[in-house]
């Protein structure tokens, strides 16, 4: 590795990692010439690839015209144009749009939007807003308040108003059928169970990783689980929030996973592959039924510096405008059936992969002691965080949480960019399997 002074930034730790040169669709290579495979498009965000010529053209002409235009001075055509595009995709009832910088600011103004129109529509006692344990919505205080993952907000509870959560439909781990209809229905009423027992009148809404993050690695609800959570909102007056930060713009097979379901939301939240990693750009999409309320009211109470940034916003189009021009929504699909293939098959040669899961591609394996038992690996170990640098050692990035809530649980996500074909596809699972060979002898060793 090239010798460097010392960082003035810091992060989650001390780590160094090597110096990034350049970026060519799934391909990275640092400053001495190593190449890596982005194998999780950095923390799942760059769907259409690395320095896509016609998103880097988008941007550099809006660049000569302007980088800046605050939304209480001008509109801007970029921002009105990403509106009116990201409408047009999803279903009709979301056709409002807010934009923001990320992910964590996304999931925070939808909440804030729900309890506004709470307020503006006499309904001021509600403002519990059930989650899912494990889950992951975002680092800020608000959108920690309503994630599932201990070893996250532990440190700040006493910070914040911990909201009500059920638990998420791990049916793998309880032994349950996911294709039984019978297994969906006994998680999603669950939700149901919680709201009556936190009081129908004080619960303001839902909110769900249609497909999960990083908190559950790539969990897919059981048959019939999100057809009856949508059915329990809608009978309690309850609004739906599905958090597509990671699922939105392509990711699953989808342009948003709701999609699998027919199911609309009352309000969704993208990030990540919105912009595809080339601006920092998230979006919430509601309805007029919940925004004319608010600002009727006197409108909504809220907003960011760069929120329709315009700059950001015509990356974003850009970026939309090369999912579509390339099908990369149905490569999605075609592509994660053959890297479900692939983990599969490594499941079947290595036992400490208890389950291989996922949708298009948005894909994880998780490791255990016992496949029996799923009992998971001792968590001194960190089984999580040596996979990820045996793999890093060999150029291929993936990204690794633990899924029992946070202290416990080791799981790896692949979830390479949408652009990705059948040999790179086949080159991943090859490093995989060099890597989980690697992987499986220390584990033993130190049994």
């Amino acid at each position: 590795m090239t010798e460097r002074p010392p960082s003035h930034l810091f992060y989650q730790g001390r780590q160094r990692r090597p110096v990034l040169d350049q970026a060519r669709g799934i391909y990275m290579w640092d400053v001495d010439g190593k190449r890596y495979i982005d194998g999780s498009s950095g923390a799942m965000v760059c769907n259409i690839g690395h320095s896509n010529p016609n998103v880097l053209a988008a941007m550099r002409a809006q660049m000569e015209r302007s980088t800046f235009g605050y939304r209480l001075h001008f509109e801007t055509e970029a921002s009105e144009a990403l509106a009116r595009r990201t409408a047009a995709l999803l279903p009709d009832e979301l056709d409002r749009v807010f934009f923001v910088s990320g992910g964590s600011e996304a999931v925070e103004s939808a909440l804030k939007l729900a309890r506004q129109w709470a307020l503006a529509t006499g309904q001021g006692g509600r403002w519990k807003v059930i989650s899912r344990f494990p889950s992951y919505h975002g680092s800020t205080l608000g959108a920690l308040a309503v994630t599932g993952y201990n070893a996250l907000t532990d440190p700040f509870e006493p910070m914040m108003r911990m909201m009500p959560r059920v638990p998420a439909p791990r049916a793998y781990l309880d032994g349950l059928d996911p294709a039984d209809p019978a297994t969906g229905r006994h998680y999603a009423d669950m939700l149901a169970a919680k709201i009556e027992e936190e009081g129908p009148e004080s619960v303001l809404a839902f909110i769900v990783e249609p497909v999960g993050g990083a908190s559950t690695g790539a969990l897919v609800p059981p048959a019939g689980y999100m057809e009856r959570v949508a059915e329990i909102c809608r009978h309690y007056g309850i609004l739906l929030i599905f958090d597509e930060v990671m699922t939105g713009a392509g990711r699953t097979g989808r342009f948003t996973a709701a999609e699998h379901w027919g199911i609309t939301p009352d309000i969704m939240v993208l990030s990540k592959g919105f912009a595809a990693g080339y601006v920092p750009l998230g979006a919430m999409a509601v309805g007029a039924r919940l925004v004319e309320p608010v600002l009727d009211a006197g409108g909504f109470l809220h907003g960011y510096t760069y929120a329709g940034n315009p700059l950001a916003c015509a990356a974003g189009l850009a970026v939309i405008e090369e999912i579509e021009r390339q099908g990369l929504v149905e490569n999605a699909e075609r592509m994660g059936a053959r890297l479900m293939e692939r983990l599969d098959a490594l499941r079947q040669r290595y036992p400490l992969i208890g389950d291989v899961r996922g949708k298009g591609l948005l894909t994880a394996f998780e490791f255990v002691a016992d496949r029996q038992s799923m009992a998971p690996l001792p968590p001194g170990r960190a089984a999580f965080h040596r996979f990820v640098e045996l793999a890093y050692a060999r150029g291929l990035i993936v990204y690794s949480r633990r899924t029992r809530g946070g202290y416990a649980g080791d799981h790896v996500i692949v979830a390479p960019p949408l652009i990705v074909t059948e040999a790179q596809i086949d080159e991943i699972a090859g490093l995989l399997d060099e890597t989980l060979a690697e992987f499986s002898a220390e584990m033993a060793a130190v049994a």
